[in-house]
């Protein structure tokens, strides 16, 4: 299995890029034997790419050779130190070379590398590392007061250094030890990732790493990635979009070009600068891009192949806006921290059915059940389950997602078109009855979005003494439209049936969301449900 996941990613270069020579190669075979997949793609790309920039930040360029040499001696430094094998690795860190030396490094060691959300104030993190069993932890020095919370027994670590770096930074750290090969650790590196926690403290979920070979394969099966060119990334590293992505890309050969905080003027700019081939994003910094139509106009972005985007819903009339300005390039990928992908959309799948989420990619199973887990029949609605031998280990706490016959639950409802096209209608929780009507807040915000006036929506249920449940939509407005509650509820009626339409509107000036751009509900003006 580990040699089918080099030859997945030697297949993907494709033809006419720099070859890896033959003892090179042995030495890849050897580190994924001894690392896995994230420890040996580096060490693959060094091999091939050794002096080209593999990732580009505010610091300026580093180069393939530099990370994996880099991420070996922090590996060493670290065990020095006392982290072992099955340790865990705590990582608090924005977008940058950092972050990545930091899980490289958690691969060369062996270690349960836990990816900690940049929004955590410090008793979240203290009950989150305490649960996880953090044994040592890196984390950029904004985040320092967060971290006064945690005292890991081997040691704290400053991956961002606002000023000249000291002995506890991880500059400190690497320079200190060798850039040798670090001895083959006992265990694999586990990757252990964080639900959205949009309603208390996240929970973990794990991954081994070598036994998702399938993901490289499923992922490129869809979205054209090319080695050897430059990769735009505006996802969070840690999110489970921004880890798949950024660790395929090191893998390719490509250059990450990043920075700690990504808006849609630092995109534009990186994209026109580096000629990049691909941007990897989140749908609510697309739609920022996108407000800058006028100047993306002025911009010279032919090279731009791919915009990939994940973490949220993506709505029709923003992918349609987007490839009718830039072309055909949109991919569009649905999954979950537990299952990782299930389905991608291509431009041609959204073109032909707007807001399908695609098809499911090599690999990759999907089937909608009832609420018996039977399978429902053609053109019904049912329990979104996924197989794949990407699904997570269990929850790190305890616990773990429905299974049924080996397949795992997303947590949504949707439904397949005639063409085999999954749609996700909503949260199977999110579903509220409304005087006896069934009905998904997904499909009202999605309608909300694609009023001219409007920049997003969110639709919640909130309990009403005579329906049982009535909806509330959360408004905001593009800069200078004006539109009113009875506008809101005449559109809504005017597509939907009459039971759709919100009783209560809300203006704001922004919705709530986390770094992966999902909305957080919860923190809702007088919001009075679960998320």
């Amino acid at each position: 299995m580990e040699a089918r996941f080099a030859a997945i990613l030697l297949q993907a270069r494709g033809a006419g890029v720099a070859l890896t020579p033959p003892h090179k190669l042995l030495v890849t075979l050897r580190d994924l034997e001894a690392y896995g997949p994230v420890g040996a793609a580096i060490a693959l790309s060094a091999a091939s790419y050794g002096d080209h920039p593999a990732i580009i930040d505010e610091l300026g360029e580093v180069t393939f050779t530099e990370i994996d040499e880099r991420s070996n001696a922090l590996a060493n430094a670290l065990r020095e130190k006392g982290l072992k094998a099955n340790d865990g690795l705590g990582v608090l860190a924005r977008n940058h070379r950092g972050l990545f030396e930091a899980i490289l490094a958690g691969a060369k060691l062996g270690a349960r590398t836990l990816l900690l959300n940049t929004d955590f104030a410090g008793p979240q993190l203290a009950d989150v590392c305490k649960r996880e069993d953090v044994t040592a932890l890196i984390h950029d020095e904004e985040f320092t007061k967060v971290a006064d919370s945690v005292e890991p027994s081997s040691g704290k670590y400053v991956a961002w250094v606002d000023g000249e770096h000291k002995e506890t930074s991880i500059e400190g750290l690497i320079e200190s030890a060798s850039t040798s090969r670090p001895p083959r650790p006992k265990s694999k590196q586990r990757i252990v990732l964080l639900t959205s926690g949009t309603t208390g403290t996240p929970k973990g979920a794990a991954r081994d790493m070598a036994l998702s070979l399938a993901l490289p394969g499923g992922y490129l099966s869809k979205i054209p990635l090319r080695s050897g060119r430059k990769i735009v990334l505006a996802a969070p590293g840690f999110h489970a979009w921004g880890l798949l992505s950024s660790m395929l890309s090191l893998g390719l050969g490509n250059t990450i070009v990043t920075a700690r905080k990504t808006d849609a003027k630092f995109t534009l700019n990186a994209l026109e600068e580096h000629q990049a081939d691909a941007l990897i994003t989140v749908p609510v910094l697309l739609s920022r891009l996108m407000e800058l139509e006028d100047e993306i106009g002025h911009r010279y972005l032919d090279s731009l192949r791919v915009i990939a985007l994940s973490g949220s819903a993506l709505s029709p009339e923003l992918a349609t806006r987007t490839m009718d300005l830039l072309g055909d390039i949109v991919y569009n990928l649905y999954g979950s921290t537990e299952v990782a992908y299930a389905t991608i959309a291509t431009p041609a799948d959204m073109r032909s059915a707007p807001g399908t989420v695609g098809r499911p990619p090599t690999g990759t199973t999907i089937k909608l059940l009832d609420e018996n887990g039977k399978e429902v029949g053609e053109g019904e609605s049912g329990r979104i389950f996924v197989g794949s031998s990407m699904q997570f280990e269990g929850y790190t706490g305890g616990g773990n997602k429905e299974v049924v016959a080996g397949l795992m639950s997303t947590g949504d409802v949707g439904h397949f078109d005639d063409a085999g096209r999954l749609f996700v209608d909503g949260r199977d929780d999110d579903m509220i009855v409304s005087g006896g009507e069934n009905v998904f807040p997904a499909e009202v915000e999605e309608l909300l979005a694609s009023h001219e006036a409007v920049t997003e929506a969110a639709v919640v249920g909130v309990d009403d003494e005579k329906y049982g449940k009535r909806l509330r939509a959360y408004i905001v407005l593009n800069d200078g439209a004006s539109l009113d509650e009875d506008g809101v509820k005449a559109y809504v009626k005017e597509n939907l049936a009459r039971y759709k339409v919100p009783r209560d509107v809300t203006f704001i000036d922004e919705l709530p969301r986390n770094p992966a751009g999902k909305v957080m509900k919860r923190k809702l003006p007088d919001f009075e449900g679960d998320d």
